[in-house]
């Protein structure tokens, strides 16, 4: 027997074992959704039944999508959460590259304030916003929910584009300079290439924190704006649960975030993997 072929089984019984495990990993992390997708097909007898076997119905989705205002806060939520990380963007990574490349005095502790935005619970803020709110006529409007949506969207986008601003050797901006390019070619043109894994991924993630949002919109937005995350309120009543409904509102609210990010995994996974942190 070839001495070689023990060292053979043995490494591909480990690489079947291996896939094998990762399988089951997948499969134990999937079946929420999974059961959530089962759920939206099920009558409200056949809520409580644990099993796969039930007559399918498609009422959910006609009680949430036909017979319900569930569409216009959905598109009151893209409005929303699209509008609020392009102007994180816009305002966003030009404030990143400051902070990369600009030594001014106070600039960690500005820094620091930008991410505590993000960390600070919304409850603490909300109530305070609201009474702001109500004064300047903000109150159930979308530039006041688009406006507050920066405290979600702003200081994640300038922490990690920031990260991949100082991964890039201002030798690079330099030689540019040097070729006779202006620094606004220099940046739209060379820079903004460079960190768009970056860009990409903390603009959806962003994306997603902002649609997921449930104290801001349910407190500051009233009968004009409605996001979906407080019209799933609805379908919970006070002496009754239409599982099924809410099953439905949530596997609809989660494909723009699904579908966005299968688009752009390529450049999520680099953007993920490199300049987010720095050791």
């Amino acid at each position: 027997m070839n001495n070689s072929e023990p060292g053979a089984l043995l490494k591909r019984a480990e690489s079947i074992v291996r896939h094998l495990a990762l399988i089951a990993w997948a499969l134990f992390a999937l079946f929420p959704l999974v059961w959530m997708l089962v759920i939206t097909f099920k009558s409200d007898a056949d809520m409580y039944t644990t099993t796969f076997v039930f007559k399918p119905t498609l009422d959910n989705y006609r009680a949430v999508l036909l017979n319900n205002n569930y569409l216009e806060a959905f598109r009151d939520n893209i409005i929303i959460s699209g509008c609020a990380v392009a102007i994180s963007i816009v305002a966003g990574v030009p404030a990143a590259y400051a902070l990369a490349r600009y030594n001014f005095k106070f600039r960690e502790n500005f820094a620091f304030q930008i991410l505590s935005f993000k960390f600070a619970p919304e409850i603490l803020v909300v109530m305070p916003l609201y009474m702001i709110y109500h004064a300047l006529n903000l109150y159930d409007t979308y530039f006041g929910l688009i406006w507050v949506y920066q405290l979600i969207t702003m200081p994640l986008i300038v922490w990690v584009v920031r990260g991949y601003f100082e991964d890039i050797p201002a030798d690079v901006e330099h030689a540019a300079q040097l070729d006779g390019y202006s620094w606004s070619s220099i940046f739209f043109k060379t820079l903004i290439p460079l960190i768009k894994p970056g860009l990409v991924a903390s603009a959806l993630l962003a994306f997603i924190f902002a649609w997921n949002n449930f104290t801001f919109s349910l407190i500051l937005s009233g009968f004009e704006i409605e996001t979906i995350t407080s019209s799933i309120m609805k379908y919970i009543g006070s002496d009754t649960a239409h599982y099924g409904q809410v099953a439905v509102a949530s596997t609809v609210a989660a494909l723009p975030e699904i579908i966005m990010a299968l688009l752009i995994q390529k450049h999520l996974v680099r953007g993920l993997s490199f300049g987010a942190v720095k050791g």
